[in-house]
């Protein structure tokens, strides 16, 4: 038997209490044929001692077994307990550290998969950002060209179509900023290295007020929930200020009638809430809006699909938990996102 197998490891636990057993099974058996006079003894009582000593016997070596098995499985139990505490992220290979040798190259080889299969996965990631990348300045040089079409004198059909030539490249340069965003907020890319503290009632201050014309030009108002104290959160500036705007946005284009739009935040635990008073989404919806590309057949309003997919990965990066609202339980639409607070350098994670 190979070193480190578990048959190895059962024999050599099991093997001594079994030899301790049988030599008191043999020993109780001498004394009682050499040493008790059997006249004394009843046939009766010879049986009955014989099934006690046996079902004693029985259950120490039923004990011996079961304490030996379990803990030849203990470093396959804690294997298994690690893998249910990953994240659906974490593609890291898993420790052999004391597996037995039976299981161990099981492991090896679902190691290796997992390797290939994250080099797969960042290989897509890397060659939608550079494609995302590369196609800003062409896609920035049609627009140019369609804005100095419109500033001159065309015929209608003309002007139609550069008007929706303009169109298309701002919904595709926005796609662009989206794809290279949920590159950004990989967290195989460790975004949590770049983290600063910041008070999260002032930045929401100041960056939902740069919506407000926008709001105005929709007819809606924005309003802001915040306490006077400061609320600390450890973020990625930038990843943070592509959360609100999607929440908002999306707000704004799926909100059709809504009135307002409340930004809340909460002190303890730290949370950022955007609900507005729209047609809120349909409970079969709500299950997959976060979903990349995902667009209900139901909105009415164009996009890509990717807003709350980049809410979610942006949560994601930065450990904190997401949460939408919708009807039955609230008239309009509410999502919340709640931070773990400041503590930079722990690289926590929060499981969905």
């Amino acid at each position: 038997m190979p070193r480190g197998s578990l048959a190895r490891h059962l024999v050599l636990r099991l093997l001594p209490a079994v030899i301790v057993l049988v030599v008191l099974d043999l020993s109780v058996t001498w004394v009682m044929t050499r040493k008790v006079s059997l006249e004394a003894w009843l046939l009766r009582d010879l049986f009955w001692t014989m099934v006690v000593s046996q079902v004693v016997l029985v259950s120490v070596f039923t004990w011996v077994l079961l304490s030996g098995v379990r803990s030849g499985l203990a470093s396959i139990n804690r294997l298994s307990q690690e893998i249910s505490q990953r994240s659906i992220d974490d593609l890291q290979p898993l420790d052999v550290a004391g597996l037995p040798t039976e299981v161990a190259p099981m492991v090896a080889h679902f190691n290796d998969l997992l390797l290939r299969l994250d080099d797969s996965m960042q290989a897509q990631k890397r060659f939608i950002g550079h494609a995302a990348h590369q196609l800003r300045t062409p896609l920035a040089g049609l627009k140019l060209e369609s804005e100095l079409m419109l500033t001159r004198s065309l015929p209608d059909d003309v002007r139609e179509r550069a008007e929706r030539i303009k169109k298309v490249t701002d919904r595709m340069i926005r796609l662009g900023q989206q794809l290279l965003v949920l590159a950004r907020a990989d967290s195989s890319t460790r975004p949590q290295d770049s983290f600063v503290r910041r008070d999260l009632c002032e930045w929401v201050r100041a960056s939902g007020a740069e919506w407000i014309p926008a709001a105005r030009a929709s007819h809606v108002d924005i309003q802001l929930m915040a306490p006077d104290e400061p609320v600390w959160v450890d973020v990625d500036p930038l990843l943070l200020e592509e959360l609100l705007s999607n929440l908002i946005d999306n707000a704004l284009r799926y909100g059709v009638g809504a009135s307002a739009i409340t930004l809340q935040v909460g002190a303890n635990p730290p949370s950022l809430t955007v609900e507005d008073d729209g047609p809120g989404i349909e409970p079969e919806d709500s299950e997959r809006v976060f979903e990349a590309f995902y667009r209900s057949s139901r909105a009415a309003a164009g996009g890509s699909g990717l807003g709350l997919a980049i809410v979610r990965e942006i949560a994601r990066a930065h450990g904190a938990w997401w949460n939408l609202t919708s009807r039955p339980a609230f008239p309009g639409t509410r999502i919340t996102v709640v931070f773990p607070g400041p503590r930079i350098g722990a690289k926590l994670r929060r499981q969905e």
